[in-house]
């Protein structure tokens, strides 16, 4: 072989041993990251919603009918809030989950590339 070819065989082990299982990690990485922060924005525009409407509803209090109504509202609030915590939580398990799979197959494939060379 010549000092040319060496080098272009050498420089292909490298890219498939080290660079593109970095590049696809490092895509993993993005996607789950994106999935995340839309998450947690998601769950925050909820929760803040959420709280401006109660906020809305104890600054109406005008009598004791009134404070019966919010009163009333807040326990449903509190109800809604601890049903969109638990479905935030189960998102956010399953995101998790899916990222550490794809992360374990990529491990495995490149262990495969590794020991095929």
């Amino acid at each position: 072989m010549t000092t040319k070819a060496t080098q272009q065989k050498a420089t292909e082990q490298f890219e498939g041993l080290f660079v593109e299982p970095a590049r696809a990690y490092g895509s993993l990485a993005l996607e789950y990251t994106e999935k995340l922060v839309g998450a947690q924005l998601d769950a925050a525009r909820r929760y803040s919603d959420l709280s401006l409407a109660q906020a809305r509803t104890w600054i109406a209090v005008r009598d004791a009918d009134g404070f019966k109504q919010a009163f009333e509202g807040q326990q449903k609030a509190a109800q809604d809030l601890g049903d969109h915590v638990k479905a935030d939580v189960e998102k956010l398990s399953t995101l998790n989950q899916d990222y550490l799979q794809k992360g374990q197959k990529l491990v495995e494939e490149s262990l495969k590339a590794v020991g095929s060379k």
